[in-house]
């Protein structure tokens, strides 16, 4: 259910894997995305089963509409009910408890905090993301409310590797000319672009030297959902939130 759980300093950082949840096929079975034609009654359960692993309140987590851009929402609470939730793929806080999400099925999730300051954000990075500089824009946010980026801890968790995720050689130059670090090639030898490699240089580039990255590949990862490698599948998340 939880991949991975690390705690740095008062600040939480988790990503799921694929099992442990009610989803059917072909969603089986931790699908934690609200958006992917799963039943949402079992989304709902999933969201509430991941939650309470972590400790925390399941009407306490702040979840996203995601659509590949470079937005960020600074949010003091879970989204009103009955109000539309913003499109926008970076969310910040400062509230403490409060736990924030990104779902992903092969793009990179995000996880910063600066437990000092006591600001945290998740962001969304695909490829179009990475791009935009939803990452910039994310840490941008924290460092207006406190954050020190030489004080930010940067967790990154699983994704498609720049070994599987190919696309055309066009495709590749104009990621490159706006991150040469993303660049790649598959194991095949075919044109590629490593989002996670990019997220990483931004974030090198930005100050920040506490950085790990997952090392898992959706695509290769069975434990893992990936779109590219599925297509009709669900969703994994990542989450940050401080004590």
């Amino acid at each position: 259910m939880i991949g991975q759980h690390d705690h740095v300093s008062g600040a939480h950082f988790a990503f799921t894997d694929r099992w442990g949840g009610v989803s059917a096929v072909p969603y089986e079975e931790l699908n934690l995305g609200g958006a992917v034609g799963d039943d949402p009654e079992a989304v709902r359960t999933n969201r509430t089963r991941v939650a309470e692993a972590l400790g925390l309140d399941p009407a306490l987590v702040v979840w996203m509409n995601q659509v590949h851009g470079a937005d960020v929402a600074v949010v003091d609470g879970p989204w009103a009910a009955g109000t539309d939730i913003p499109s926008v793929d970076a969310i910040v806080t400062t509230r403490r408890g409060l736990a924030l999400a990104v779902l992903t099925a092969d793009c990179v999730p995000v996880l910063l905090a600066d437990p000092v300051a006591g600001v945290v954000a998740a962001a969304h990075a695909g490829r179009p993301g990475m791009v935009a500089g939803v990452v910039p824009a994310a840490v941008k946010a924290m460092i207006e409310l406190g954050a020190d980026p030489g004080r930010v801890v940067a967790r990154t968790g699983p994704a498609v590797c720049g070994r599987c995720y190919e696309v055309p050689a066009g495709m590749r130059d104009e990621v490159a000319a706006v991150e040469p670090a993303a660049s790649a090639e598959t194991s095949w030898g075919t044109p590629a672009v490593d989002v996670a490699a990019g997220v990483h240089a931004q974030l090198e580039r930005l100050g920040i030297s506490d950085r790990q990255a997952s090392g898992i590949c959706t695509r290769e990862s069975g434990d893992h959902y990936s779109y590219r490698r599925d297509r009709t599948t669900g969703r994994l998340a990542g989450y940050v939130w401080l004590d």
